[in-house]
């Protein structure tokens, strides 16, 4: 097996368990709930630090890959998700599940930016879109398996089981990625950020990244706020699903997911990448729209599906940010970018639980479709505004 190839089975393998993790707590939210004793606002609180945990990584984690690489920086972390996936399994009050949640966000937070930074060392600069959108597009089949078949296993044999396991499965990728991996190939000496220079203030202080970060928080934000959480309580209450109906819609929503991950390096190699990530911000923004007006199930099935693919582009924003910087910045340009998605996504998580508990729930527990709608509105208006902002720096780099 080739360096490359082997880099990138091993990393894809880390990032199908980040994205299972994320998206874990849509379909088991139900039983979440009522096993916990937990609000809206309390589970939309309790998912969302997974992202909270997950962003505050982002700025150490980049320092961490330019000075020490993927080999090392990208596994450490990820005994921190071992941990929290345990202490999730075996949770008894809100506090642990909170703190278990938490570890594994901080586990997971290192996986994409090292496989980013791997990438840069591995392969050459002209397919780096391509193989990240397959990267992120077969890793994110994580999702697929967070929705009908978790649904599966949750009601047969419970979500505690669930998460035992991946702690299990999450450990012998860790170890693997340290044995069977190397931060450049062997012919190419390892020069951390020490020796070749740059600093997190040459990121900071340039004006085109602070065009990226609001797209990137609101794409990514919407996107796996959505997928991680409020898209399985929104089909329980407004479509009133059973818990394995709702998987297949959820299973819906992953396989846009994975496919737009998987076409979006592709596509944007071909039709210019920021033409891409506006035609795809676009269409997420429509998606919000299209349920605002609380469509029939058959369009939701379909909006869903479109939610994830058009969502899934976001990814193409971290490449955009690394095209911008120097090779050795790459770890700080891409982890600085995605600090502001995973931002995005805790905020998001966390508010839309505010905003959708706001509302009174019905004797079942259930929310009305209205404080859906609300929820919506507010992640559109922020998407078209970002999406406004960004568009003097596409024309910039289409120039």
């Amino acid at each position: 097996m080739s360096g490359q190839l082997r880099i990138f089975i091993l990393f894809t393998l880390a990032y199908f368990l980040s994205y299972f993790y994320r998206s874990a707590n849509a379909v088991i939210a139900p039983d979440l709930a009522s096993q916990m004793n937990l609000d809206a606002a309390q589970l939309g609180l309790m998912t969302s630090l997974f992202f909270a945990a997950f962003a505050l990584a982002q700025i150490p984690v980049g320092i961490g890959l330019d000075r020490w690489g993927s080999r090392w920086v990208t596994p450490g972390l990820m005994l921190a998700g071992v941990a929290g996936s345990l202490l999730f399994a075996g949770a008894t009050s809100f506090g642990v599940l909170a703190l278990g949640r938490a570890l594994i966000g901080l586990g997971m937070g290192g996986i994409l930016m090292g496989s980013f930074k791997a990438f840069s060392q591995w392969f050459p600069g002209h397919r780096f879109a391509t193989v990240s959108g397959l990267l992120v597009g077969i890793g994110s089949s994580g999702a697929l398996v967070a929705a009908t078949p978790l649904a599966w296993l949750n009601n047969a044999f419970g979500w505690r089981t669930a998460f035992a396991i991946g702690a299990v499965v999450t450990l012998l990728v860790a170890l693997s990625i340290v044995i069977w991996t190397r931060n450049t190939p062997p012919d190419v000496p390892w020069l951390s950020s020490q020796q070749q220079g740059g600093r997190l203030s040459d990121v900071l202080t340039d004006g085109r990244f602070w065009r990226i970060v609001p797209l990137s928080f609101f794409m990514a934000g919407t996107l796996l706020s959505f997928q991680g959480l409020w898209a399985g309580p929104y089909l329980f209450d407004v479509l009133q699903l059973g818990k394995i109906e709702a998987g297949n819609f959820l299973l819906l929503l992953a396989i846009g997911a994975t496919t737009g991950f998987t076409a979006s390096g592709w596509l944007s190699d071909r039709f210019g990448l920021v033409r891409m990530i506006i035609l795809s911000a676009i269409l997420l923004f429509l998606c919000q729209i299209a349920l605002i007006f609380q469509p029939p199930a058959v369009v939701v099935r379909l909006t869903y599906m479109a939610w994830g693919f058009s969502g899934a582009f976001n990814v193409m924003l971290l490449a955009h940010g690394r095209q911008i910087f120097p090779p050795q910045i790459t770890g700080r340009a891409v982890s600085l970018v995605n600090l502001f998605g995973i931002g995005g996504s805790f905020v998001l998580q966390w508010a839309l639980g505010f905003i959708i508990g706001g509302f009174p729930a019905d004797a079942a527990g259930r929310y009305p479709p209205l404080a859906y709608s609300t929820a919506w509105s507010v992640t559109a208006a922020g998407l078209l505004l970002a999406l406004l902002w960004y568009l003097p720096l596409a024309r910039d780099s289409a120039q």
